[in-house]
């Protein structure tokens, strides 16, 4: 049952169920906690907080053992106020599947030779180890929150990003009912870093980057899908020109994404600040499309940390 002032989001003390690499760049991690069979199963690209452990394995206390504190919401309060060495850093991820049947779920981590925090974490996960994730609750109404992919109407879809948003690429693939047309573009380091789908799900043009820049490959192949897509795009023009705004990509957050509206056309994008930023002028100012068609999420810059708040 939905409880009204349930908070959206809560903490779960959850261990690894298992940690297996998918490909050179792909991990993925089964955590399991018997509070999952509360955890919402909206998905899509529905983002989760990882409240990363010490280097002795200790949990910071973000009162996931305090019934009261979780029915507030306090987690984040709790978690600013705690003294700095006892506060311990928290990365975004994207669901990638939950079970709450077996009590199952599964986070994907991209890893690199210079991995932050999560992703050396990642790397040397074994099962039995702890961390605090933060995630839905489905008593919640408001259980939806941390998703960004809001169609609409629109049945023909573009989905485009780097390797940091094929799992929610993946999910949104794999939850997508009969009916849509969709094109999905990921680029990542190497094309064995391409990863299957569920079965039925629709299928990913994996673009592998080698030794190009980032962003670059899949540019190339979002401005060659637009050229082949003239009438596409056209129904989903603005009703005049528009202006985007100058983000600075080193103060600003380049993030929005629209409501459900109206429409034939949606399209997605995350992923690396500046390539979304490219991709997004692209549609918008290069192909007419409405601004209001097209979500944007900048997941992380290169050279630059994410944002722990």
């Amino acid at each position: 049952m939905k409880t009204a002032t349930r908070p959206a989001y809560r903490p779960y003390v959850a261990v690894v169920k298992e940690a297996r690499r998918l490909s050179p760049h792909f991990a993925r991690v089964t955590f399991t906690c018997p509070d999952f069979e509360v955890f919402g199963t909206d998905r899509r690209d529905q983002r989760v907080k990882l409240v990363l452990p010490g280097a002795d394995g200790r949990l910071c206390d973000i009162g996931q053992h305090d019934p009261d504190a979780i029915d507030n919401g306090e987690w984040y309060t709790r978690w600013r106020d705690l003294p700095d060495a006892e506060r311990m850093p928290f990365r975004t991820y994207t669901v990638r599947r939950i079970d709450p049947e077996a009590l199952e779920l599964d986070i994907d981590f991209v890893l690199h030779h210079d991995a932050g925090p999560a992703g050396s974490w990642a790397e040397n996960a074994a099962a039995g180890d702890g961390i605090l994730i933060v995630g839905p609750d489905a008593r919640s109404p408001e259980s939806a929150q941390g998703i960004d992919f809001h169609p609409g109407t629109a049945q023909r879809l573009l989905l485009a990003g780097d390797e940091t948003a094929a799992p929610a690429i993946g999910a949104i693939l794999e939850g997508v009912g009969a009916g849509f047309v969709v094109d999905a573009f990921v680029e990542v380091p190497t094309i064995d870093d391409a990863l299957p789908l569920a079965p039925g799900a629709l299928p990913i043009t994996w673009v592998p980057r080698g030794t190009r820049p980032h962003g670059e490959a899949l540019i190339e192949a979002v401005e060659a899908w637009t050229a082949a897509s003239g009438a596409v795009l056209s129904r989903a023009a603005a009703p005049r020109p528009q202006e985007l705004e100058d983000i600075d990509l080193d103060v600003d957050l380049l993030w929005d994404s629209p409501d459900d509206s109206e429409g034939e056309f949606y399209a997605w994008i995350a992923g690396e600040s500046q390539m979304v930023k490219t991709l997004r002028r692209l549609l918008v100012q290069g192909c007419g499309v409405d601004r209001k068609r097209v979500a944007f999420m900048g997941y992380w810059r290169e050279g630059q940390v994410e944002r722990t708040a």
